[in-house]
């Protein structure tokens, strides 16, 4: 419907903006306002479809519409009107010139349009939802605010457009949806914070939003309650709650290592680093200098190689900023349980990865587990002491401890519990395609079991029967830090800088609107022509080990 709301704006924009330029003479006669008409209703139609209307703020819909006014200048009036003319397009400064008042009035257009479809959509959107307000509405409740939960509320909200009976309530211990596949450039300075993170409220804006943690869920009075003594009554409940670090009780892990799974770890992480870096730049004693210096991650799976690929980036990025550290003092060592590193990947692309990050000077230890940690060192289980201040845990992660033990069907039912649902990390669910084996805990999957899981209940609450979730992955992608990657998508293989690339194209189009997108972009270009800032944003990490010996 967002679509036909654009068209109307975009018609009804076209009025004013055409009159003005009637008078400029760039509209005249009847073939004239006809092919302006077609042209304001074809940007309606395009501005509804990139822009949802309201739900992206005025702001970001006027700018688009701006944006695609200055696309359909570039597209109409310097391409395919010397082409009506029978003449080639020149796309030069004379004919930029020349074509100047009709890039205006386009700006004009698109800007108006936007303006228009935010308000016009939003009214018709609350509308909608108080004109198909049921007296009985099934209560919906969703429980974590990643990529699952996020997108089962997007469903949800479409869903009750459509007629659907459901009043949905979100419930998240953050008020933003996290993009983790870009974390690890968060640690490394690369992006910024927030520039990878996007309001819940802004992206399923008709769902009512609660900002708590769950501190409990009775499933026998189907009700939830928070940490803040508030409780919610639902019918059907989906929990997408996510996962959380496993140490497997090894002591000092939980003690003296950085786990990487939100935006707070992040930061932390990298202010710690610099710490080291800073501390190391004056420390003469050869010991201390080693613990400051060695870098260590356990767990060489995507996450895990990510990081230590972005750490070695950072160090070395920073390091004329420290004329007291040599080039070759830093130390990075990745520790792996398993025979090679990237199991998700095919055995090729595993050790072509491997290959590229010994290339650069980071070490392996392969077959081997952390056995200890302690303040300046880490165990293994050869009994070997690594020497470090800087350790990072991604060897293991386990669903969030709301509901322990939390399997499903294939249709995503939690089993064992009725009416409640299970999506994303915290849940096991099992792969029709693949007899006995489970879902892996990506992004793509979340995205899609969101999706799913929204339409099941939507069935099932018309009383139906819910549908079997069946999915393949699309694509795997690891950044190994310095323009190079691994990535193998619908069964190609791709390396080096056209991995690279293809990562960061395919990750940039997954980020949550327009805003983020060019936000991110632009960190990128910056970190392609300047150093990476070194400046330490907040007071000591609470696990760093600065001090005097």
């Amino acid at each position: 419907m967002t679509l036909g709301w654009g068209a109307v704006a975009g018609l009804v924009a076209a009025l004013p903006v055409g009159v003005l330029m009637a008078t400029q003479h760039m509209v005249a006669g009847f073939p004239g306002w006809l092919t302006f008409v077609a042209y304001a209703l074809v940007i309606g139609v395009v501005l509804g479809a990139v822009a949802r209307g309201a739900r992206q703020g005025l702001a970001m819909t006027a700018s688009a519409g701006v944006l695609l006014g200055t696309l359909g200048w570039l597209v109409y009036s310097l391409t395919v009107e010397p082409l009506v003319h029978g003449q080639l397009p020149t796309w030069s400064a004379a004919s930029a010139a020349r074509t100047y008042p009709e890039l205006v009035g386009d700006i004009l257009h698109g800007g108006l349009t936007g303006f228009l479809l935010h308000f016009l959509a939003g009214a018709w959107a609350l509308k909608e939802r108080v004109r198909q307000w049921p007296e009985q509405r099934a209560r919906i409740v969703v429980v974590g605010g990643g990529f699952a939960g996020v997108s089962a509320a997007q469903r949800f909200e479409k869903l009750v457009l459509r007629g659907a009976k459901l009043d949905v309530t979100l419930v998240s211990d953050s008020n933003f949806l996290l993009f983790t596949p870009m974390l690890a450039e968060v640690a490394s300075g690369a992006l910024e914070p927030a520039h990878i993170s996007a309001p819940i409220r802004s992206a399923a804006a008709h769902t009512t939003f609660l900002y708590g943690r769950v501190d409990r869920i009775d499933p026998a009075v189907r009700e939830v309650v928070l940490d803040s003594g508030e409780s919610l009554r639902y019918d059907h409940l989906v929990l997408a709650v996510g996962s959380v670090p496993h140490t497997f009780g090894l002591p000092g892990i939980d003690e003296h290592s950085f786990p990487l799974k939100n935006l707070a770890d992040a930061i932390e992480l990298r202010n710690h680093v610099l710490l080291m870096l800073e501390a190391a730049d004056r420390e003469t004693d050869p010991r201390t200098r080693r613990e400051l210096l060695t870098f260590v991650v356990a767990g060489a799976g995507f996450a895990g190689t990510e990081t230590v690929a972005e750490l070695f980036d950072l160090v070395h990025g920073v390091s004329h900023y420290y004329p007291g550290i040599a080039p070759d003092e830093p130390r990075f060592v990745l520790v792996h349980a398993g025979e090679r590193i990237l199991p998700e990947l095919g055995p090729e692309l595993a050790a072509y990865s491997m290959e590229r990050l010994a290339a650069r000077g980071i070490e392996h230890r392969l077959n081997m587990r952390v056995t200890e940690a302690a303040e300046d060192l880490v165990r293994l289980g050869n009994d070997e002491l690594i020497p470090t201040r800087t350790f990072v845990w991604t060897a293991g992660n386990k669903p969030t401890p709301l509901i322990p033990d939390l399997a499903t069907d294939t249709s995503l039912r939690a089993i064992g519990l009725e009416d409640v649902w299970a999506v994303g990390d915290c849940a096991r669910i099992p792969d029709p395609l693949r007899e006995g084996e489970f879902y892996p805990p990506t992004a793509q999957h979340a995205l899609r079991q969101g999706k799913a899981v929204a339409d099941n209940v939507a069935l099932v609450v018309a009383g139906r029967s819910p549908l079997e979730f069946r999915f393949r992955t699309v694509g795997v992608l690891v950044a190994l830090g310095h323009r190079t990657a691994a990535a193998e998508i619908r069964g190609r293989r791709f390396a080096g800088l056209v991995a690279w690339l293809l990562w960061r194209g395919i990750y940039l189009s997954k980020l949550p609107g327009v805003e983020k997108r060019l936000r991110v972009l632009f960190d990128w270009t910056l970190d392609l022509v300047f150093p990476r800032d070194i400046v330490v944003t907040s007071a000591a990490p609470r696990r760093s080990k600065v001090r005097a010996r």
